[in-house]
Order: structure tokens, then sequence, then C-alpha cells
């Protein structure tokens, strides 16, 4: 009886085959690796494409410099997405998200803006009251001035607490008391801060020109 020989010749042919065609297969995805999708690290994208009709209804009221305020304040409404990006159909008497055009949005929010900051100015209250004012009204301007004219989250607690007061049930959070804000559920008492906040963040990441940033902080 004779014995099967070991094919072991064609056994190294073939682990020397795998191992070249291995070898090629890495060196050409070395040589062009498949390129990775670039994630977008700025948050201020969908706020900023409105910048230029931001900048055109502002230059109406001679108010070009808020600008960027104006984009921070945006980005805490909305983030820049939706049809009322400056969630200002309430700021003309109307249902929350009736306007249904993003210009509409900006005029209405811009003319808004320039209220709240005109009262503000003759009350002679701090910029984060204007701020603030956007959220709670010109009756957060008038209360801060009889409290010393400069903002707080303590006093915008005061303050929505009494709004609460009048209107228990269409001020109570949706009922969720693990929301932030319960039981001061009559605006955001921390959208000024907020609202700052994303100024300055909105400012680091522009281009290092000098003008815009400077601009801005005039504008406080």
């Amino acid at each position: 009886m004779k014995k099967r020989r070991r094919k072991t010749g064609k056994t190294w042919v073939g682990l020397l085959v795998f191992f070249v065609l291995l070898a090629g297969a890495l060196g050409y995805f070395w040589l062009n690796p498949s390129p990775l999708p670039k994630e977008n690290s700025d948050p201020f994208t969908a706020v900023k494409k409105y910048r230029p009709l931001l900048q055109s209804e502002l230059k109406k009221y001679r108010l070009e410099k808020y600008t960027d305020v104006l984009l921070a304040l945006m980005q805490q409404e909305s983030y820049g997405e939706g049809d009322d990006p400056m969630q200002a159909s309430e700021s003309i008497g109307l249902p929350k998200d009736t306007i249904t055009d993003p210009k509409q949005s900006i005029q209405a929010g811009v003319k808004h803006f320039y209220n709240v900051l005109t009262y503000g100015n003759k009350q002679k209250v701090d910029f984060p009251t204007i701020i603030q004012a956007y959220n709670m009204g010109r009756g957060y301007i008038t209360y801060v001035a009889e409290h010393g004219g400069k903002h707080s989250e303590a006093l915008a607690k005061q303050f929505s607490k009494l709004q609460v007061k009048k209107n228990p049930t269409l001020y109570n959070c949706g009922g969720d008391k693990t929301n932030f804000r319960y039981p001061y559920c009559y605006g955001d008492y921390s959208y000024s801060t907020k609202v700052l906040k994303n100024v300055q963040l909105l400012v680091d990441s522009i281009p290092a020109s000098g003008e815009n940033k400077e601009k801005t902080g005039d504008a406080f």
C-alpha cells in the first residue's frame, strides 16, 4: 500500500500567494485611505446663514452692531431651524409658531429687540436685562429698574414667580415638575446667561479679522 505524499509544496505556494495579495491590499489602502466624513464642529452654521438678512433688517434701526447678539439670540431660540427662527410670533401677539416665513420672523424679532432695547435704555437697566426682556417681555425691564437696574437670575426667578401667580394654569411648565424651570415657568430665568454665552462662542468661531469682535464688544 502506497503512502500519500503531503502536498507541502503547493501549500506553501498557496500561503505565499495569499500573503502577497494581503500585503498588496494593505499597501493600497495605506496609500489611498478612504476620506472620512468631516464632522461639522460649528454649532452656529444654521444661524450664520441668516447674517445678511439680520444685518439688513437691523440697518433699518441703525443697530447693525448687534448682528452677532441677534444671531446668538436666534441660536438660543431655535438653533436657526424652523420657519420662525427668532420665535417672534408671540412678540406680535400671535400664538407660538404662527409665523411660517423666516424673513417675517426676523423682521418681527428685530423689531421686538429694538423695542426692548429702546425701553431698556430709557429705564437705564443693564444690557443683560434687555436680553432677558426679549424672552420675558418689557415688564421685566420695569421690574429690574425698580430693583437696582441690574439683571440677575434671582431677579428673573422672582419676576417669573409673579407672572406664574397671575396665571398658574398657563405657566406650569406643561405640568412637568422635572423641567429645570419649575416652578418658575414663565419664560426662562437663565435666558440672558445662555444668550451672552452664545455671543462669546459665536465671536470665537469667527475668523479673527477684528472687525466683528470690535463691533460686538461695542454692543455691550
